[in-house]
């Protein structure tokens, strides 16, 4: 991280993600200054509490940077692209919005290095899952900086652009999914009679301890499911009611039906 410790990064649109990138950044030790924007800037009184430069001035905020995350919502991208576009000639400039390709940016303004980038909330705790796409002048300097970036907000992988709409639909909106299963394993705990507090800690724990088991684990996944249950147990019951609840194709076809809406939302906008 030390080659970053002398950029200043500034993100435009410190709401949800871009508040969160933030201080993400923050958590994970990020020494170099930080610009956040954001129209009433006097929302980001907790940001400014923690360091960061504030204010509502884009264009002011775009010249000082050496790297501009743009995190608002595809409909006013282009938009906010247009209003820095004399203030990012030659900068890299990271997107955190669904659905907009790299060529509109390119169109814009052409004299920036464009990174299309899909993370999601957990960056709060640095632990997102953040696929990203880069536009042909993006250097392997710059790749290295991304990737050194996302890496301090959680796990990154650079991957094809016609996959962006896929990985949004999967893991940005992910947390919304699994947050569903936390809730319902903590109601399930409440069901048999845990205290609230417990339910919720071990229905969490249980997840964020999977994941991280997937994650490291060599081998196929369904072999975890495996080591846990035996002939008889409890694990094969629950499995069973389970497996006659369509849980697998509900999951399915979320990710499926936010996947289409990703292209949806680009007509919408008109772009193709």
């Amino acid at each position: 991280m030390d080659d970053l410790m002398e950029d200043t990064i500034t993100v435009i649109g410190a709401g949800v993600i871009g508040g969160a990138i933030v201080k993400g950044l923050i958590k994970g030790g990020y020494r170099g200054k930080i610009i956040a924007t954001r129209r009433k800037a006097e929302k980001l009184k907790e940001l400014e509490g923690l360091g960061v430069h504030i204010t509502s001035d884009n264009v002011k905020a775009a010249e000082e940077a050496d790297i501009v995350f743009i995190c608002v919502k595809p409909n006013d991208v282009l938009k906010v692209l247009e209003e820095i576009k004399n203030s990012i000639s030659g900068k890299l400039v990271i997107s955190t919005a669904a659905t907009v390709p790299l060529k509109h940016y390119k169109k814009v303004a052409p004299q920036a290095r464009f990174v299309r980038s899909m993370p999601n909330v957990a960056i709060l705790v640095q632990e997102s899952f953040t696929a990203y796409a880069c536009d042909n002048d993006v250097t392997p300097e710059d790749k290295e900086k991304i990737r050194k970036i996302f890496e301090i907000l959680g796990v990154c992988q650079e991957v094809e652009e016609k996959h962006m709409d896929a990985v949004t639909a999967l893991s940005g909106s992910g947390p919304g999914y699994i947050t569903i299963i936390i809730e319902a394993l903590m109601y399930a705990g409440l069901k048999v009679g845990l205290p609230r507090d417990l339910a919720l800690q071990s229905a969490a724990q249980t997840v964020l301890g999977t994941g991280k088991l997937a994650m490291e684990f060599h081998g196929h996944i369904t072999a975890i499911k495996d080591m846990v249950t035996t002939p008889g147990g409890t694990t094969i019951e629950a499995i069973y009611e389970l497996e006659g609840s369509q849980i697998r194709q509900a999951l399915m076809r979320a990710v499926e039906k936010a996947t289409e809406k990703c292209q949806k939302i680009r007509e919408n906008l008109g772009l193709r």
